[in-house]
């Protein structure tokens, strides 16, 4: 019976420990998730006040008296569902011929045996090195040469690959077992059926995780927009937020705010809804 009840009464003494150090981790966590999420409320409550509040000081968090003022004169000011538009199929178009071109590479680069492979895979993980500001001027020579300025190829184009999908889609391949394609080329199935039959459908974690960061990166990038673009309606979200910067530096908080909490929506409805495969890739690619 003390056999029984000794580790009990040992567990009933440990347990208030326990609970503290849990509350402790609870309150580190929520003290440490505050300030992630601190930026964010201040966009979300800034959006909301009125430009005497904006202005006024001490400044405050939580808006005295809320307003919609600041969406209604985001749409006044700029073109902004021409923007919206814009980087919908900016960012869409690059995420879709990345998720295409880098697919294909990959394949070649983790399944195909030729001559220079290597070399090929050093040379793309080398160029990541390299900044992209680097390479922005004679990109832009070659688009203003090809009459591609103010269009959406010239935005596109230059961005239908990248090394960072490259590498990445290709160690998602080499962990897939070789035995597969192996039973394919038995049955006589060509290296473009393996690779949309076989592949791809076992890759569409590490697709989808490439397809978030690609379109993420896109939809909030400002230089290469404001590059390739001249024109208000040409532009996108993020270059077209600049405009809003009036004489003398002054710059609308509340419209620029209003108008950076809508472009933030759209990123976070396409996570919720692509959550599920971006944990199954974190939890698979580096399996082997």
């Amino acid at each position: 019976m003390s056999a029984i009840t000794s580790p009990q009464r040992r567990f009933a003494r440990l347990q208030p420990g326990r609970t503290a150090s849990r509350w402790l981790v609870l309150a580190a966590v929520s003290v440490l998730t505050l300030l992630v999420l601190l930026p964010v409320l201040v966009i979300v409550f800034t959006a909301f006040k009125p430009t005497a509040e904006i202005n006024a000081f001490p400044p405050t968090l939580l808006p005295g008296s809320w307003t919609l003022a600041n969406f209604g004169r985001i749409f006044t000011d700029l073109p902004f569902a021409r923007l919206c538009l814009n980087s919908f199929v900016f960012a869409g178009g690059v995420t879709a011929f990345a998720l295409v071109f880098d697919s294909l590479a990959a394949y070649a680069l983790a399944r195909l045996d030729f001559r220079g492979n290597k070399v090929l895979l050093v040379a793309i993980v080398a160029s990541l090195m390299i900044p992209f500001q680097a390479t922005l001027i004679p990109v832009y020579q070659l688009v203003a040469n090809l009459g591609w300025v103010n269009t959406f190829a010239g935005m596109i184009v230059p961005r239908a690959a990248d090394a960072f999908g490259i590498f990445f889609l290709r160690q998602f391949f080499v962990s897939l077992p070789r035995d597969l394609d192996s039973a394919a080329r038995i049955d006589g199935a060509s290296e473009l059926r393996i690779f949309r039959s076989i592949v791809l459908p076992n890759a569409v974690p590490a697709l989808m995780t490439l397809a978030i960061f690609t379109f993420v990166n896109n939809w909030n990038d400002l230089l290469w927009p404001l590059v390739f673009t001249t024109t208000p309606e040409m532009g996108t979200i993020t270059s077209g937020l600049t405009l809003l910067t009036g004489p003398s530096g002054i710059v609308p908080y509340g419209t620029m705010m209003a108008g950076s909490l809508i472009a933030v929506l759209p990123l976070a409805v396409l996570f919720l809804i692509m959550q599920r495969r971006f944990i199954e890739s974190v939890a698979t690619t580096g399996l082997k």
